[in-house]
């Protein structure tokens, strides 16, 4: 038998809907699913797609997806793999999850066991095998300042590899893997301290609470953004922030307070390493005359009412909607300010431009 009619080992899907996959809640139906419940199961399923040359999409928690709606050329592999092992083979404080994990399931087993290093990512949607894709991070913390290796199946060479961390040239919410398609991510494993108390808190002026205590406090915060999913709340019908902040140099931060005018000096501005300045992309989307629920209470897709840099579906949005909105942003961010703001979510047969 011809390797590509092999069927892949994962479980077949039917009825499938990119929008009973994705946060959004928008997206159309792929010519077929799987879902693969090992790591040697999605790679393999991910191989034999690929040797038969089908496009395919890889779905975690389905929180970075902006999908087109309508029938999709592609076939959807759902990585269902969430298997989360703490201190492993004996080691303390190392942490191994499958990519099919669920990010938050991930933080809460390493806060109750008295481990430091990811409970300022609590909350955050999505799987563990997208935390390095794009180096999630929240309230001053990445994945970055702990991930110690990534299980990748590499699918120009057909190999399954443990690689380091500093392969990845992780950098603000972007590694190597982004964008790229090279590598699928089958599992990630993590260096964590045991500690009493968190890391320092940035929204906090750097206090550190006991593990716990930080943990709820930073999912009451989140919560109050919209950005903790809650089915019955359509604030968090989102792909999380949708823009990442713009990384901008000195004169065009200056330039953008200048055009501020007097509220420029609550203007939020984080000086990097390399001399450039980081905005806040919901700041200066609010200055730009974009407030919390617009364009208003009639359309299917609208800012979240509780935090500007989210993108809503309102129960009836499309993904055009959900496009027009972006772009209307976009648009009024750059024609205001000179900006242009880069979105955070992987889109899948739909452009902003």
């Amino acid at each position: 038998m011809h390797q590509h009619s092999a069927t892949p080992p994962a479980e077949r899907l039917s009825g499938v809907r990119l929008a009973d996959l994705t946060t959004l809640r928008v997206g159309g139906a792929p010519r077929e699913a799987f879902r693969a419940r090992t790591s040697e199961e999605l790679a393999r399923t991910v191989s034999l797609l690929d040797v038969s040359r089908t496009p395919l999409l890889i779905v975690g928690g389905g929180s970075n997806l902006v999908v087109a709606d309508g029938d999709l050329d592609l076939v959807v592999v759902i990585a269902a793999n969430d298997g989360i092992e703490v201190n492993a083979g004996g080691v303390p404080g190392l942490v191994r999850a499958g990519a099919g994990a669920v990010w938050d399931d991930v933080v809460a087993a390493t806060v109750e066991a008295g481990l430091s290093g990811i409970e300022t990512l609590s909350g955050i949607p999505g799987s563990a095998g997208a935390t390095p894709v794009q180096n999630v991070g929240a309230y001053g913390a990445e994945v970055s300042d702990v991930l110690t290796r990534v299980h990748l199946y590499n699918r120009e060479t057909g190999e399954t590899e443990w690689v380091p961390a500093s392969s990845l040239e992780l950098a603000y919410r972007y590694s190597n893997l982004k964008f790229t398609g090279r590598a699928v991510v089958l599992d990630i494993e993590m260096q964590l301290a045991p500690a009493d108390l968190s890391i320092p808190l940035r929204h906090l002026g750097g206090e550190r609470l006991p593990l716990a205590e930080a943990r709820a406090d930073i999912l009451r915060v989140r919560a109050s953004k919209g950005m903790v999913l809650d089915a019955a709340d359509y604030d968090t019908w989102s792909a999380g922030s949708f823009f990442t902040n713009p990384i901008v140099p000195v004169a065009v931060a200056d330039e953008v307070a200048r055009t501020v005018g007097p509220d420029a000096a609550t203007m939020p501005r984080y000086p990097q390493p390399d001399g450039m300045v980081k905005l806040s992309a919901a700041w200066i989307i609010e200055r730009a005359g974009f407030p919390r629920g617009f364009p208003g209470d009639d359309a299917p897709a609208r800012l979240s009412t509780k935090h500007t840099l989210a993108l809503t579906n309102r129960g009836s949005a499309t993904t055009d909607d959900i496009v027009d909105l972006a772009r209307t942003i976009r648009d009024g961010v750059r024609d205001r300010f000179g900006v242009t703001l880069v979105p955070e979510p992987v889109w899948v047969g739909v452009s902003l431009d």
